[in-house]
């Protein structure tokens, strides 16, 4: 294999040993004499070829399934490698290492594949139509009804092992060359493997069925074609979520460009919304609209002026009041977007307070949509976790505490339990501090500036919280100073990005 100083060496090892693996499976067949089917290995691996040119390889998995139920093991690992090689690699790079690999890892799976299902006991299929009872069909097809279901069961159990094979070397590459670790790499690998087998194995086996029958095998590859059709409807999907990713990731950057004081703050809310979304059971298209509403929520600040969000002084009224239609702004701004149709309340409400007090429109408990409660608590969490220039982040622990001392007034109890569970399970990287981890403006001189916003922020006062910077510890006493205050929780904040943040 050609050496490639951009493959770690672990990397070029697991290559090379699948690579040899391959070949000793598939060796068999290429012994002299062997009396193999080649008129089926070709064909098979001439469809396996194009399929790995179709978006998403939609046709690769169900052609080497039906390899596996027709030919033995090194027949069928022989025929899935020119499928392997021609894949696309798109710009990754070492195209012509992770083309070895891929043909490799194809391979060993179609071999395992074709051994189960003989293990399994599946009937023979005979190469080619037997002798047929009215000139067309194969008597034994004409047992059908009672055959199939002899032969769904090792088919399954045949595709099962494909995937769990070539999960398994998925994992074992994502180890060596990403220096994951073994367990995450393969529950990340593993994931999805029985999902296949579900669709792909009773297909496979069809086409194996009718490829021995009468009918051939131009009209067996005819049952892959829904298949194909399925693949590029799933294509076409995927490129345009891929689309509104981009099209988000364009407003996130519009919105860090016109306030580089909270740069990188929506995508965090986003990942803090995601987790907390999670932890309360939701998933699906209902987690991606909050992940969207997260990253999104300060969208309007586009329409602000520019020199309200970079002010250094203290607000006017009226200054105030033009940065508390940010919310508004926001959803204006995501109305028609179709995808971002659920995401629009939480950008429109995640200002709102339990207890009424919030903005734009003063609603109180349930009647604040559950996403925007959702964005609240990320959105409050970051803020108090990431170093700006006007304060120092506080630590995981005083934040949380903050949260749950606003819990019942300002926030959802049962938003800030799901960040603090899923914080307790995942961890939290906050956002980088520049310089020591230690560093950051003295007391007096943050303590020097007023409050610019009103308390209607998401963001607890910063005169209330404990001064300790990430990485240091944390002072005597309790989180705040005034926990057992007023039980309504102020909220001026020091910065007009961060009270609308």
């Amino acid at each position: 294999m050609h050496h490639d100083p951009t493959v770690p060496a672990a990397a070029r090892g697991c290559v090379a040993c699948a690579a040899l693996a391959a070949a000793a499976v598939a060796a068999p067949a290429l012994r002299p004499g062997a009396d193999l089917p080649w008129g089926t290995v070709a064909l098979l691996a001439a469809v396996c070829a194009g399929g790995e040119r179709l978006p998403r390889r939609g046709l690769t998995l169900p052609v080497l399934l039906t390899g596996a139920f027709l030919l033995p093991p090194a027949a069928a690992a022989l025929a899935a490698v020119p499928g392997g090689l021609a894949g696309r690699s798109g710009r990754r790079r070492p195209a012509p290492v992770r083309r070895l690999w891929h043909a490799a890892q194809l391979a060993l799976a179609a071999g395992a594949a074709s051994y189960t299902f003989a293990l399994a006991g599946a009937p023979v299929l005979p190469d080619g139509p037997s002798a047929p009872l009215d000139g067309r069909i194969p008597a034994w097809c004409s047992a059908l009804p009672g055959v199939f279901p002899a032969l769904l069961l090792p088919a399954v159990a045949a595709a099962l092992v494909f995937s769990l094979v070539s999960g398994a070397l998925d994992g074992a590459i994502r180890v060596a060359a990403e220096r994951r670790s073994p367990a995450a790499a393969c529950r990340g690998a593993l994931a999805g493997a029985p999902l296949p087998v579900l669709a792909h194995g009773p297909a496979a086996l069809v086409t194996a069925v009718l490829w021995r029958s009468g009918y051939g095998p131009l009209a067996a590859l005819l049952v892959l074609l829904p298949l194909s059709v399925s693949a590029w409807f799933l294509d076409r999907r995927e490129r345009e979520r891929a689309a509104q990713r981009a099209a988000v990731r364009a407003l996130v950057r519009a919105v860090d460009l016109k306030d580089p004081y909270t740069r990188g703050h929506g995508e965090r809310v986003g990942r803090a919304g995601v987790l907390i979304a999670r932890e309360l059971g939701l998933a699906g298209e209902r987690l991606e609209a909050l992940r969207f509403a997260g990253t999104l929520h300060d969208v309007g600040k586009l329409a602000v002026p520019t020199g309200l969000l970079r002010k250094d002084g203290p607000l006017t009224p009226e200054e105030r009041r033009v940065i508390e239609l940010h919310p508004e702004y926001g959803q204006e701004i995501v109305r028609g977007i179709g995808f971002l149709d659920e995401a629009r309340s939480a950008v429109l409400h995640h200002h709102e307070r339990l207890d009424g007090s919030g903005y734009p429109h003063g609603l109180t408990g349930h009647h604040i949509p559950y996403a925007a409660r959702v964005v609240a608590v990320a959105d409050a969490f970051d803020a108090m976790t990431s170093t700006r220039s006007y304060s120092r982040a506080r630590p995981v622990p005083v934040a949380l505490a903050e949260l749950r001392r606003c819990a019942g007034t300002q926030f959802d109890p049962r938003v800030v339990d799901a960040l603090c569970a899923a914080l307790d399970r995942h961890g939290w990287h906050p956002a980088a501090a520049p310089g020591s981890p230690c560093a950051g403006p003295a007391p007096e001189a943050r303590r020097a500036t007023p409050p610019a916003v009103p308390p209607s922020g998401n963001v607890p006062s910063p005169s209330e919280l404990p001064l300790s910077p990430p990485g240091c510890p944390p002072p005597p006493g309790p989180p705040t100073a005034c926990a057992s205050a007023a039980p309504r929780c102020p909220n001026p904040c020091a910065d007009p990005s961060e009270g609308t943040g």
